[in-house]
C-alpha cells in the first residue's frame, strides 16, 4: 500500500466543472482512488473552496501532501470572469432570481479606472449572506434558504490586481488577484454600489493559486483516467 502514489501525496490540479461544489470533486476523487486501489480509507482535500456556479482551478490534495492545504489556502488566487449592472440577486450570482432593478449608468473610460483605483489594496468586505460563514454554528447560506436574517461583519481582504473591462453598455469583465477570504461576488456588488446601480456576478473562473495555473489543470474526467490507469 506505501507504493500507491496518491497514499503517499498527489497534488491534483483540477479544472472544477460547472455546478459541481468543490467537495463533490473531493468526494468523487476519494471514491475512485479508494474503489481502484481496494483500500477503506484516504485523505482527499481541496485548497480553497470555488462556488458551484464557478469553473476553473481547484488544487486538491491526497495523503501525505494533504498537510499542505493550509499553506495552499493563504496563498493569492486569481479569476476572471463578467458583472451584469443595472440589477442585484440575494446570492450576489445567478444561484438565486434577480430581486431589484437599478438604472444602468453609462461605463466610461474614466468610470472604469476609477473603479480599479477604487478596488485594490486593503479593503474591508462584507461576505455574501449565501456563504459557508457560521453563524452560531449554522452555515450563512443555510440560514439566507430559511429566509432568516443574517448579518455578516466585513472582513479584512486585499486585491493586488484588478483589470477591468467594459462590454456591451451592461457589463464589466475583469481579472483579479486577491488575497484568502475574498469573494469575488460581494466585489460585484460592491462595484454595482460604487456607480450608484446594482450589480451580480453572471461567470466566474479561477485561473491561478499561487504557483498553480489553469494552463496545468487537467479535467475531472482525464484524473479518473489517470488514477485508474496507474
Amino acid at each position: 500500500m506505501t507504493g500507491i502514489p496518491f497514499l503517499e501525496g498527489k497534488i491534483m490540479m483540477v479544472d472544477k466543472p460547472l455546478h459541481w461544489t468543490s467537495f463533490d470533486v473531493v468526494k468523487k476523487l476519494r471514491y475512485v482512488i479508494k474503489k481502484h486501489y481496494g483500500i477503506k480509507k484516504i485523505k482527499v482535500g481541496h485548497a480553497g473552496t470555488l462556488d458551484p456556479l464557478a469553473t476553473g482551478l481547484l488544487v486538491i490534495c491526497t495523503g501525505k501532501k494533504t498537510k499542505s492545504i493550509d499553506q495552499f489556502l493563504t496563498e493569492d488566487k486569481t479569476y476572471i470572469g463578467r458583472i451584469k449592472l443595472g440589477a442585484t440577486t440575494p446570492s450576489f450570482d445567478l444561484e438565486t432570481n434577480v430581486d431589484k432593478i437599478y438604472p444602468v449608468p453609462s461605463i466610461d473610460d474614466k468610470m472604469i479606472s476609477d473603479l480599479e483605483k477604487s478596488f485594490q489594496g486593503s479593503l474591508m468586505q462584507v461576505p455574501p449572506i449565501f456563504s459557508a460563514k457560521k453563524i452560531n454554528g449554522k452555515r450563512a447560506y443555510n440560514l439566507a434558504r430559511e429566509n432568516k436574517k443574517v448579518e455578516l461583519e466585513a472582513k479584512p481582504i486585499s486585491i493586488s490586481k484588478l483589470n477591468l473591462t467594459a462590454k456591451k453598455n451592461d457589463e464589466i469583465h475583469f481579472e483579479c488577484t486577491c488575497s484568502k477570504g475574498t469573494y469575488i461576488r460581494s466585489l460585484a456588488r460592491d462595484i454595482g454600489y460604487a456607480v450608484n446601480s446594482g450589480a451580480h456576478l453572471i461567470d466566474l473562473r479561477r485561473t491561478s493559486s499561487g504557483d498553480f495555473h489553469i494552463k496545468n489543470a487537467k479535467t475531472l474526467d482525464e484524473w479518473i483516467d489517470i488514477i485508474k490507469t496507474s
